[in-house]
């Protein structure tokens, strides 16, 4: 029976997870040179439509369809073929299963839109766009019906992942370290200023992804009950002490504290919440903040002792994220804040920390593998760096023939 409580909720979740993809944009947008801005926002925009209709297509039914030997789903639900308001017998069983699949479609937009950060100012929009759409349909939907997909192999073995830890953040992570390698750092990377153009932007940026990120967890219990209450109350718990965290490490490491640290370490925060955020209690919520703060911060950090240019720290932000996340959810996982969840370490359940240690492994390497498989076919049938004048110049003009500002 359709839950009109639920069906609304959803619905307005699902607005709200929108959004984070202009919230995206502009969070990356402002940490760019203002050569690029229009470039990179527009990276994140155009996403809305091509996954979009990606997603209708056959990503959906990739996704959440029926199960082939729990790794993918079938393509009987091609074009939505049968998908209508009654709701599904598998998922969401008091929504129309429209309203669950447009909900998971702004999941499957801000993914890849979230890897664009790491090749930021140095890709051809064309190239861009192809691999996009290869990446959804080779990396997020098999991935996606693992973890989430009824039969999907990774849920039967007991992995975990309450909105997007591995699903999202370390997918999109692994392959942002993929193509910060195969690209190769900007021209001018460690000897020219990279200073962000428009702090502004990024906070206001960051003040609508925090925003949406309570429809990206809360909304992840798929009704208006208690699980996503505590998904909501958690996600704010691990993005403050995030920022408060990653604040202070900045302010004793660096001697001050900056705005785009405190932006950072919310992000870094939100990310680590995600996978736990219906599972864990509050205080398990702050510690988990604090730990990704800290741990991202200098995972940040090491992107220069390895030599790699990951330009908006992805990998350090999301795809570190995302597994101290998964990891922290195997340690503080409780019945008792959701029966349908597990236990974890501290609950006396150590079998489950190793299971989530073995989902981070497996996700992880799938998605940097194929990621790189597909940057490399890409590049050399199509070329995926930006030739050096038109670097120079910017993406704005080279790519769009506009600027920002005048």
């Amino acid at each position: 029976m359709i839950d009109t409580g639920d069906t609304a909720f959803i619905l307005a979740a699902a607005g709200l997870v929108l959004l984070m993809t202009p919230g995206l944009a502009l969070f990356y947008g402002g940490m760019v040179r203002s050569k690029n801005v229009l470039g990179t926002i527009l990276q994140s925009f155009i996403l809305i439509s091509v996954i979009s209709l990606e997603w209708v297509y056959i990503g959906y039914s990739m996704s959440f369809g029926p199960d082939v030997g729990g790794f993918i789903g079938d393509l009987s639900w091609f074009a939505l073929n049968g998908i209508s308001s009654a709701p599904s017998s598998d998922y969401a069983t008091t929504i129309p299963q429209t309203v669950f699949m447009v909900y998971q479609c702004m999941f499957a937009i801000i993914t890849p839109a979230l890897i664009t950060g790491a090749f930021a100012e140095r890709m051809r929009f064309g190239p861009f766009l192809i691999f996009s759409v290869l990446w959804a349909v080779l990396v997020y939907n098999p991935v996606c019906h693992w973890i989430w997909g009824a039969g999907g192999w990774l849920g039967t073995k007991g992995v975990l992942d309450f909105a997007g830890g591995l699903v999202v953040h370390l997918t999109s992570g692994a392959a942002a370290l993929a193509a910060a390698i195969i690209l190769g750092p900007r021209k001018g990377y460690g000897k020219d200023s990279f200073m962000p153009h428009n702090l502004p932007m990024t906070l206001l940026g960051t003040g609508l992804l925090w925003f949406g990120w309570f429809g990206f967890n809360g909304g992840s219990a798929l009704a208006a009950n208690g699980i996503a209450a505590t998904a909501f109350v958690s996600t704010h718990l691990g993005g403050m002490a995030g920022m408060a965290m990653w604040t202070l490490v900045e302010w004793l490491h660096r001697g001050k504290p900056t705005t785009l640290g405190a932006a950072s370490g919310a992000i870094a925060g939100l990310a680590t919440i995600t996978p736990a955020a219906g599972f864990v209690g509050p205080n398990a919520a702050i510690i988990i903040g604090f730990l990704a703060g800290a741990g991202c911060y200098y995972g940040v950090t090491l992107k220069g002792r390895f030599g790699y240019d990951d330009s908006l720290d992805v990998v350090g932000i999301h795809g570190l994220g995302g597994v101290i996340g998964t990891i922290c959810l195997g340690i503080f996982a409780s019945k008792l804040v959701n029966p349908g969840g597990a236990d974890g370490l501290l609950a006396g359940n150590p079998s489950f920390l190793g299971t989530q240690i073995f989902g981070v492994f497996v996700v992880g390497i799938y998605a940097f593998a194929c990621s790189w498989v597909l940057l490399k076919v890409v590049d050399v049938t199509l070329g995926l760096r930006l030739p050096v004048d038109s670097e120079v110049s910017g993406l704005d003009l080279s790519e769009h023939s506009e600027t920002a500002y005048s």
